[in-house]
């Protein structure tokens, strides 16, 4: 997975998007959070799916994985914006709305949106495929995924919900993105239609399990180490916020046994042993 992920980065380098013209940095702009790194999390995902069906799965699914990787940048960018969180860094680097201005960082945000279905539709895969790819990708990324979950998670700031609305939320606003990551690497390593809905189902319980880890984190690790601002979640209806933070904990390690023990009874073996390298570090023991 690591030579994977150094191909990956290899791969987004030389594929930038590109839009010259006289602005004085739009087409820099389009790029820095991309280049500014962060975990790669989702195009992993992409990748041990798709090479979990054919070995050589990852070149087809480089175009896929920086699809989903470019359409992620563009939701920390909106999500970094001063109407919701207001955020001064990401990725250990400062958001866009400060380097530049909000303007930039909302048309940035616009551009690598559509950007990534351009990324789709050029994949080097059959028409059928594609197809499938954009569809999954606007339905959970979109109005009803994780635009319904941002649109969910802002408005209810300071408003305590009960534990099965804020699953709902981090379902829709995480869960959703990750479970297509896994999804459509399923198809472009040559998975069925079954294969693909039983990694999707998968990827919501990893989502819910990455979200529960994520509140933990921002409230008990400094900014710096976390490569964004943290202790920054009081005012939202997060995990720890609900349960607390010994038993945010406690259910973080539950679903990350409840997925351990799916990995291991995956189908094909190379799946498995797939989604154990992109995931086996992750999982809390």
């Amino acid at each position: 997975m690591s030579e994977l992920l150094k191909a990956f980065e290899t791969y987004l380098k030389a594929n930038l998007p590109k839009a010259p013209s006289f602005h004085p940095h739009y087409e820099k702009a389009l790029g820095e959070m991309l280049l500014a790194g962060g975990k790669r999390f989702r195009a992993a995902l992409v990748l041990a799916a798709a090479t979990g069906f054919d070995e050589n799965g990852a070149s087809k699914a480089m175009s896929v994985a920086l699809a989903v990787e470019t359409f992620h940048t563009y939701s920390l960018i909106h999500d970094d914006l001063p109407a919701m969180d207001d955020a001064d860094f990401r990725r250990s680097a400062p958001t866009l709305h400060k380097s530049y201005d909000e303007v930039t960082a909302i048309l940035v945000g616009d551009a690598l949106n559509t950007h990534s279905f351009s990324l789709l539709a050029n994949a080097p895969l059959s028409s059928e495929i594609k197809i499938k790819l954009v569809a999954i990708l606007a339905e959970n990324g979109g109005a009803r995924g994780m635009v319904l979950g941002q649109a969910l998670d802002c408005h209810f700031e300071n408003k305590k919900l009960n534990t099965q609305e804020v699953e709902f939320i981090h379902r829709a606003k995480t869960g959703r993105l990750i479970a297509a990551s896994l999804q459509m690497g399923a198809y472009a390593g040559g998975a069925n239609d079954a294969q693909a809905r039983d990694l999707y189902d998968f990827g919501m319980d990893l989502g819910l399990y990455f979200q529960i880890r994520d509140d933990i984190i921002d409230a008990t690790q400094e900014s710096a180490a976390a490569g964004k601002p943290t202790r920054s979640d009081a005012h939202k209806n997060s995990f720890v916020t609900l349960l607390g933070i010994d038993e945010a904990q406690n259910r973080a390690k539950a679903e990350a046994k409840k997925l351990r023990e799916a990995i291991a009874a995956t189908q094909p073996t190379s799946l498995s042993i797939a989604l154990d390298k992109a995931l086996g570090g992750y999982l809390l023991p």
